[in-house]
């Protein structure tokens, strides 16, 4: 396993260099007018640049900077892009999280202030709900998951189809979409009843145990089968287990976090359940990051270097609301991420202002945000679309301007600060000469801000400036990090493990003053919630939406009763909806068939292999059909990023369905993320 994830990890990164060699990577400046194809497309003269920033000028000059919006996938260099935005006086600025990670990320923010991570190597016993860390690939964390299964913990996953993890896990539950929620419930009615949760940690760490009691009284097993089809008897022993192995034990609480209009209260389920079996700071459960600040304030000297936060004076004060900001509930969505969804809402309804413009930068919101006719009308009001990006992708063939960017063996970028048990922090460097006319994005957007008038706001002539600035202009520092590429400090810390907390004091003695009488560091365990602990009922957001102060099941509906769920997933051959745009990566993975029961395929008269149609009020897909037992016989899937309607092409993005075509435009409550399940009719081609 090992070594065919790593091989995949290989094949992904420099087989997206080698695309530069072909003919669908892009190396020069191109020009657009709504061209869906490769052809007619000429480059443009070196003042491209120039013309953007006097179309982006006249927008801001008859309708503000704020109708022009931002977009970026989030990660290393987005920040440059917001940082123009910011510079150009815009509020609106975006990830691709509201199709991703948001609702989780949300949740942690609601009830604790803050995200947290996953010892998983030391875990002894791991439930999954659609985490499919086996496809979905997190680097350190897929090969974490692999070590705690080495090591003989137990997985149990819960999923409606048989995906990787499922497939390696020791228990599969073909779980109805939309009833993981019922089943999270059910299963902390059962520690609650039976007294299997950690009281000592609920006590100390938490508010609103009384609300969660009562809102659980009733979400027994049985009711939680029939919202879920997973046998009560399951249910019930599932939750002895995983107590039974606490506070060593936890469950994943996800990444994409997109399934249903449950996600806030799911992912808040998923954390109360890991509150009630006391993982928090303890080994194999959930934990705080340990940057260098709180790290050398425990350890009383400085044991890590902290890095500097690159800032400008002066930057513009901007007024304007955000076009996400609609309602009391959706406060905590983070201003950089924000609701992507919005731009389409502002663009073609005016809600709450037009939007007039869109800046992304590799952004592909064309295969990741639902509803693609939406989007398709969305692309063609706008006055100006603008792309930064590596591939010729489906968005990209809509923008007017096409910047190409180095891929990320062609750039150097910013020092990262990856820190888990202890301070780390990581650097990409440039290893390779760029292909073409390609520029990395940072530099692209400091030449478009200089266009724009704007270069008092940008102080930096190049990336290794910036660099020495993070460290404080440590020219020791700066010279370690580059001939190392990654550096880390001092030894793990868990906060309420005795034998990290011992460890720690013996290499740092003056820590002992920290130290609780029962050998934690439990005083020092604190969160950025209003109450300072964690919120399992939050005053706040009941005052913001009512009802949503303590997680209960809404029952949200996903199809009609003649339809068939319709989901989707990320397969690890590729990486999102990008690398489908490699010609080595398509030829791994082309074919990108409808996976389908044999009892729903007999019902229809499907064979294996057949041309099949999916069909829903949206939209209309054509693909074959992938006879399995792997899945539920009401559910079909689909791999993402594939059936492209624009943009380069390969086998690999013009087969299969295009998921976004069969999908509502519909957000979560509070997390603003898109709802990524539908109904679909099937039938024969």
């Amino acid at each position: 396993m090992t070594l065919w994830l790593i091989s995949f990890g290989l094949i992904s990164g420099i087989t997206t260099w080698l695309f530069g060699f072909g003919g669908g990577f892009v190396t020069v400046p191109l020009l657009y007018t709504l061209i869906l194809t490769l052809w007619g497309i000429d480059s443009l003269p070196a003042e491209h640049a120039m013309q953007i920033a006097e179309k982006m000028n006249v927008i801001k000059q008859n309708y503000g900077a704020e109708s022009i919006s931002f977009s970026s996938k989030s990660g290393s260099l987005s920040s440059h892009l917001f940082h123009l935005a910011a510079a150009f006086g815009s509020p609106n600025t975006f990830t691709h999280a509201s199709t991703c990670p948001a609702g989780k990320a949300i949740a942690a923010s609601v009830m604790m202030g803050g995200d947290l991570k996953m010892d998983l190597a030391n875990s002894k016993y791991i439930i999954s709900f659609g985490h499919n860390l086996y496809e979905g690939i997190e680097v350190a964390e897929t090969h974490e998951l692999m070590t705690a299964q080495e090591r003989g913990a137990k997985l149990v996953s819960f999923d409606p189809r048989l995906s990787v993890v499922s497939s390696k896990a020791d228990e599969w539950y073909a779980i109805r979409p939309g009833g993981d929620l019922p089943v999270l419930m059910a299963m902390c009615h059962i520690l609650i009843k039976e007294d299997l949760y950690d009281k000592d940690f609920i006590e100390k760490f938490t508010v609103g145990f009384p609300q969660l009691k009562e809102v659980l009284q009733d979400t027994t097993p049985e009711w939680a089968q029939a919202h879920s089809d997973i046998p009560a008897k399951d249910i019930v022993r599932i939750a002895r287990e995983i107590a039974s192995q606490a506070p060593h034990a936890l469950i994943m609480p996800g990444h994409r976090a997109t399934f249903n209009k449950e996600e806030i209260n799911m992912r808040r389920m998923i954390f109360t359940f890991n509150a009630l079996l006391g993982n928090f700071e303890r080994e194999g459960g959930m934990y705080q990051k340990k940057a260098a600040s709180k790290y050398n304030k425990l350890a009383g000297i400085n044991v890590a270097p902290e890095l500097a936060k690159p800032s400008v004076k002066g930057m513009p004060e901007i007024t304007a609301k955000r076009i996400d900001a609609t309602a009391p509930q959706f406060k905590y969505i983070n201003k950089g991420g924000g609701i992507v969804q919005s731009i389409i809402d502002s663009t073609l309804n005016g809600v709450p202002y037009q939007t007039r413009a869109w800046i992304m930068s590799r952004h592909n919101p064309f295969q990741t945000v639902s509803c693609r006719p939406e989007l398709e009308k969305t692309a063609q009001k706008l006055d100006l679309i603008v792309s930064c990006d590596v591939y010729l992708s489906e968005s990209a063939a809509y923008a007017d301007y096409l910047l190409p960017e180095t891929t990320y063996l062609e750039r150097d970028e910013e020092i990262s600060d990856v820190s888990g048990l202890n301070p780390a922090y990581a650097l990409r460097q440039q290893v390779v000469e760029p292909i073409g006319d390609t520029k990395p994005s940072w530099l692209i957007w400091m030449e478009l801000g200089k266009k724009l008038g704007l270069a008092q706001y940008f102080p930096w002539e190049n990336m290794g400036v910036r660099q020495l600035y993070q460290v404080n202009g440590d020219e020791a520092l700066y010279k370690e990090i580059h001939k190392k590429g990654y550096l880390s400090y001092g030894i793990p810390l868990l906060l309420r493990e005795p034998s990290y907390v011992k460890a720690f004091v013996e290499q740092y003695p003056d820590a002992i003053k920290h130290v609780d009488g029962n050998n934690m560091m439990e005083k020092s365990l604190s969160f950025k919630s209003p109450s300072g602990l964690i919120e399992i009922y939050s005053e706040e957001l009941e005052s913001r939406l009512e009802n949503y102060g303590i997680p209960r099941f809404h029952n949200f509906p996903l199809k009609e009763k003649d339809e068939l769920y319709f989901i989707q997933g990320k397969v690890a051959v590729h990486t999102n909806g990008a690398t489908q745009y490699v010609p080595l990566l398509a030829e791994l993975m082309w074919k990108n068939p409808v996976w389908l029961h044999p009892e729903t395929a007999k019902n229809h008269g499907i064979k294996h292999g057949d041309e099949i149609i999916l069909e829903n009020s949206i939209g209309k897909e054509k693909a074959h059909a992938l006879i399995t037992e792997g899945i539920r016989p009401d559910t079909v899937f689909v791999y993402m990023g594939s059936g492209a309607k624009a943009g380069a092409k390969t086998a690999a993005t013009t087969t299969g369905v295009h998921c976004g075509n069969l999908l509502h435009h519909e957000i979560s409550p509070v997390s603003g993320t898109d709802v990524h399940t539908s109904g679909v009719k099937i039938s024969r081609a």
